[in-house]
This record gives C-alpha cells, sequence and structure tokens, in this order.
C-alpha cells in the first residue's frame, strides 16, 4: 500500500487511494461507511491508517446509520465524509432528503461510487439523479488526480453552502491508476460542538417548510457557484463541441480530435450559462456521458430556453448507448460527425473455443455445505430459496441452485415472509452475517410479529466476506483506536423471541441436513446461524490449518455423491472416473468425506 500520509512528492495510485489522500489533505476529522464495491478500498485504507491520520473512522451497521453518524459530525463542525457505492445510496436516501432540509456546519460529502456494466452490483442505477431529487451540489471526478484534489475544493463548496455535497464517481475512476502529486496536509478537527437550532435541525413540517425555502436559495448560491467553478472549463477547438463529465472526459479526449470540449466536474446543478455560450455557434453538440441522459436532458433544455437552435446527439439520438460502461470504441457511435481513433488494431480472429469460466464459490467454502444440506433437506418439497447480496449468491449456479428470489441487502428474508404468506410454498432465506446486523434483523422481527412460517440461514463466516473482508459487529472492531465486542448473533435471536435457533457447523452436512428438516418442520420463525470462518480469512490472519484429503479408491464406488453434492473446485472427476482431490485447492475441510457414502474420503488428521 502506498504511503498515503507521507508529506508530499507524487506517488502512483489507485483513484480510492488518491481519494483518501485527499481527506487526509482536506482536514477530514469523521469517515463513516458500509463496504461496498467499488468503494471499499477507501475504508479498507482508513481502517489501518485513520488513527495515525487523526480521523476517526467506523464501519457502520449499514448506510443509513454511515450518513446519520458523519451527519451529527458535521452538524457539530467536523468536516466528515460518509461513501457507499451507489445501492448503498438508496439505503441511506431517507436521513440525506431531509439533511438537505437541515443543512450542515462543517462540510460533508457523500460519495456514492456508482458501478456502470453491473462489475459487482445487482443493477446500474445512474445515482446523478438524486442530487437533483435532493437538490444538493455534485461533483464528479475524471482521474485520480483530479480526484484527489477536487475533495479538497468539495469541501469548500460545501462549507459556503452549509450543505451536503454528493461526490459521484464511477468503477474506472475508483479502479483507475494514475501518478498523483500530493499536496500539504491539514490538522483534522475530530472535537465539535452542536448548537441547537430547533427550527432547522428539527424538521417538523412548520419548519420543513421555511428549510425547503431556504434550500431553494442554497440552490441558486450553488448555480453561482458552478458556473464560476474551475472543474467546469473549455478546452480544444473546432465548430463541433462535446459535452462530457467523469471518466468519459478522459474518452474523449485522448480518442476524438478536432472539436471542442466542454469538461463538466461541478455536475449539479449545472453551470447553463457556460452551457449556454458554448453552445452558440456551433454546427453540432454531442453529449457524451454513461448511464443515463442526465447531462444531455438538460443540455436540450437549456438549447430550449435560450432559443439555441443547435442540433444535440447523445444518447436520446440513438448514437451512443444508454446501457453499460463507455470505452473508446464506443465512441465509433459519432463518427459520422467528429475524427474518432482508432483505440488499436483489430485482433485477427482466433477459431480457439476458450472455456466459460463463471465465478464459484472458493474450495473449502462452508457455505456449499448449507446449501447441500438445505437442499437435501427439502428433497422434493416446493421450497423458495430467497437469497441476498454477498458470495453466497452464487448459491444460484448448479448444482445448489438455491437462489430464486434476490433483490437487495435484507430482501431474501423479507420476501420470504411474504412467499409464505401469499402462496402454501414454504420459504427458506438466506443472509451473510454482516447483511444480518445491516438489514437482516427487522424483516425477522417482521416474521415474527406477524407469524410467517419461515426458515432463515445466517451464513456466519465470521467476516463481511464479498467485500474485502471488513469487520461487522458479529466480529467485533479492533482498529483505530477502539476495541469492541462481537455480538452474539444466536443471543440476539433468542432475545427478540424467536422459539426454533440452532447454531450448526456447515462441514457437518449431515447434521445441518437434520437441522434443516427440523426446521423446515417448525410451525413459525425458524433460525438457523451456519457459524464457520471464511477460509480465506483464516489464511488471511494466518490461522488457516490445511488437512490432506485422500481418497481410498478400492473403497471408492462410483457414485459421485461428492461431486453432486459439494461441487467443491478441489474434487475432480479424471477421465476413466476416478475421483481425486487437488492439493493446491483442497484446504481439508471434509465436507466431501461426509457426505461419501463408502467412506471412500478421509481427512487426514
Amino acid at each position: 500500500m502506498p504511503n498515503l500520509l507521507a508529506d508530499g512528492g507524487k506517488q502512483l495510485l489507485l483513484g480510492n487511494e488518491a481519494i483518501t489522500r485527499g481527506l487526509i489533505e482536506a482536514g477530514v476529522g469523521f469517515a463513516s461507511t458500509y463496504p461496498g464495491t467499488p468503494s471499499s478500498e477507501v475504508g479498507n485504507i482508513l481502517e489501518k491508517i485513520s488513527a495515525d491520520a487523526g480521523m476517526y473512522f467506523e464501519f457502520s451497521t449499514n448506510e443509513k446509520v454511515a450518513m446519520e453518524v458523519s451527519a451529527a459530525a458535521a452538524s457539530s463542525g467536523v468536516r466528515s465524509f460518509v461513501f457507499m457505492k451507489h445501492v448503498g445510496l438508496n439505503v441511506a436516501a431517507d436521513p440525506m432528503m431531509t439533511l438537505a432540509y437541515a443543512g450542515v456546519r462543517g462540510g460533508m460529502l457523500i460519495m456514492s461510487a456508482d458501478d456502470p456494466s453491473c462489475h459487482s452490483s445487482q443493477n446500474e442505477q445512474d445515482n446523478r439523479y438524486y442530487s437533483t431529487l435532493a437538490l444538493l451540489p455534485m461533483m464528479e471526478p475524471s482521474t485520480p488526480q483530479e480526484a484527489k484534489d477536487m475533495v479538497k475544493e468539495a469541501y469548500k463548496v460545501s462549507e459556503e453552502l452549509t450543505l451536503p455535497l454528493i461526490f459521484r464517481t464511477t468503477t474506472r475512476v475508483n479502479h483507475a491508476r494514475g501518478v498523483v502529486e500530493l499536496g500539504d496536509k491539514t490538522e483534522p478537527k475530530t472535537i465539535g460542538h452542536f448548537d441547537k437550532d430547533v427550527s432547522r435541525f428539527v424538521n417538523i413540517p412548520a419548519f420543513a417548510k421555511q428549510n425547503r425555502v431556504r434550500l431553494l436559495d442554497l440552490y441558486k448560491k450553488a448555480q453561482e457557484l458552478s458556473e464560476a467553478s474551475s472543474y467546469n472549463f473549455v478546452e480544444g477547438s473546432g465548430d463541433i463541441g462535446i459535452i462530457t463529465s467523469g471518466v468519459s472526459y478522459t474518452y474523449v479526449r485522448e480518442f476524438v480530435k478536432g472539436v471542442s470540449i466542454l469538461k463538466l466536474g461541478f455536475t449539479n446543478p449545472l453551470p447553463e450559462k457556460k452551457i449556454a455560450e458554448f453552445m452558440r455557434n456551433k454546427k453540432a453538440i454531442i453529449v457524451v456521458e454513461e448511464l443515463e441522459p442526465f447531462l444531455e436532458d438538460q443540455v436540450l433544455r437549456i438549447s430550449a430556453q435560450n432559443s439555441i437552435n443547435v442540433p444535440v446527439y447523445g444518447k436520446r439520438s440513438g448514437h451512443l448507448p444508454r446501457q453499460w460502461e463507455f470505452a473508446p470504441d464506443t465512441l465509433k457511435g459519432i463518427r459520422e460527425f467528429v475524427e474518432v481513433q482508432e483505440f488499436s488494431q483489430p485482433m485477427s480472429k482466433v477459431d480457439v473455443q476458450l472455456p466459460n469460466r463463471p465465478p464459484t464459490l472458493c474450495a473449502g467454502c462452508p457455505h456449499r455445505g448449507m446449501f447441500a444440506a438445505a437442499k437435501k433437506a427439502a428433497g422434493r418439497e416446493d421450497v423458495i430459496f430467497c437469497s441476498d447480496i454477498g458470495c453466497y449468491t452464487l448459491g444460484v449456479q448448479p448444482p445448489f441452485q438455491a437462489a430464486d428470489f434476490i433483490i437487495c441487502m435484507g430482501g431474501g428474508a423479507g420476501a420470504a415472509g411474504g412467499f409464505a404468506q401469499a402462496t402454501e410454498q414454504k420459504a427458506i432465506a438466506f443472509m451473510g452475517d454482516s447483511t444480518f446486523f445491516h438489514a437482516g434483523i427487522p424483516p425477522m422481527v417482521n416474521a415474527l410479529f406477524n407469524n410467517h412460517k419461515v426458515v432463515i440461514v445466517v451464513l456466519d463466516n465470521r467476516t463481511t466476506a464479498m467485500t474485502g473482508h471488513q469487520p461487522n459487529p458479529g466480529t467485533g472492531r479492533d482498529f483505530g483506536g477502539v476495541s469492541t465486542e462481537a455480538i452474539d448473533i444466536k443471543s440476539l435471536v433468542e432475545g427478540v423471541g424467536v422459539k426454533f435457533v440452532r447454531e450448526i457447523n456447515p462441514y457437518d452436512v449431515k447434521a445441518a441436513t437434520a437441522t434443516m428438516k427440523d426446521a423446515l418442520d417448525f410451525d413459525g420463525v425458524a433460525v438457523i446461524i451456519s457459524k464457520c470462518p471464511c477460509p480465506l480469512e483464516l489464511k488471511k490472519q494466518k490461522q488457516l490449518v490445511i488437512k490432506a484429503v485422500e481418497v481410498h479408491q478400492d473403497k471408492c464406488i462410483k457414485c459421485y455423491n461428492c461431486v453432486r453434492t459439494i461441487a467443491c473446485p478441489a474434487l475432480f472427476k479424471s477421465k476413466d472416473g476416478q475421483i481425486s482431490t487437488d492439493p493446491t485447492q483442497c484446504i481439508g475441510c471434509g465436507m466431501c468425506a461426509n457426505v461419501c457414502p463408502s467412506k471412500a474420503i478421509e481427512v487426514k488428521q
């Protein structure tokens, strides 16, 4: 990891590393998040360096709470930073919408890391629309250097407006690398004071109405700042104009020739006067942006309101796609208007059929045992498997096929209650331990309150695995000078009144199957806690004990129950039908031995 606490110089930084350095240079005293790719690296870095940087940092239980704690800090005069992936802002939107009415006293940035092309997400929603919905200022960087520098400027804008500012990034900005020149560090202020102001911070209807007017006035001021912002600038020359922002600007600058470019970094409110002036005397305007026609629609409006008779091309005209992230080749769609440089020579066609390599659960992943047990216990019963967002989403793949309905974090348990009530089918909901604390407790309580007959399986692998092994309330925390004890999931579940609570080891597939059968037969809410550490986390902590596994060929009856049931990548069948293990992958978890009917597989102790 680069030294983000260095006093100066240049470093090759990931976009998220540059953003983190920007926080240090801006003197941010409080940061909070719920981990989510493509924003995760910021939290992983702050976990390591926040104490040395003099900054308070926490992994909050979910994005809503992360928004609320950072809002409190900023309302007390402490610069705060809350960050999440794009779908996380849906969770945090409730407090954010009213926080816009109240505003803040110290600068506050809300980083939404959007994910065009759904690299690690269930959708590719365009969160730029949240800025117009909430009437909050928004800025968007294009490169790691600009991201670092823009963080500092964004805090100045936030404090001048007394409003939170949406700092919107995308995957290719968060995960790009570039040479970044470091600036001066600023000593953070970590302790403030909340001066009470009921009419501003208590938004009951009478006060909310006047705060709405205040917000609209601040929005007008934000427009003036946007007009004057150095992050909205024109470069190049030509009678064809391109208006662009974010990572799309980098593609335009590198591959489109002979055009005038209006690069927008302060993107809400837009600099309408600057846009209108840019459009005058142009033969055509092309709007280049990923995802929705957010800029394009406003450019069309500005053009109409200012009686500028210039054709505007982009997504609405069909020249650029509305889906997926852009690449240099995407710009071929505007070749009829401008010169687009070839990205590379086309490769000669190679007549080779490459194997399909879908993502899969790791060798020794305890989720395999729990999925196998659930499928075995369900048998031929008509069971709906409701899953969630995490590693275990991969349970949708054969042979498990244990995911019939997935929408959002915590959504599986909520949906299971709905299916239990609205159908005559049984419902099993899977969720991770971090998801349980994030959004899984309310649907569990809801099922208990409304007497829904559901089975909830908490896949407790002792970490937040999918996003990079961050801690969660079930593991406790020990970083940044703060140490807390883990919250016991079993005690918590019992504490809310669930009568059927069982904690099992998923490596013992037979015992887990018996427990799942009992849960399916239980008349009410049944909770199974599948408790077993993630092998990757154990390996990271240097605690993984690898055991050798031997397949006794003289005992093997070639039933292939191990392969069909566990589907571990460390198990393979040779051309002659023999089952073997791959010692480079096998960790000796014993799941395959547990399901072998002839005891042909032995785990060496």
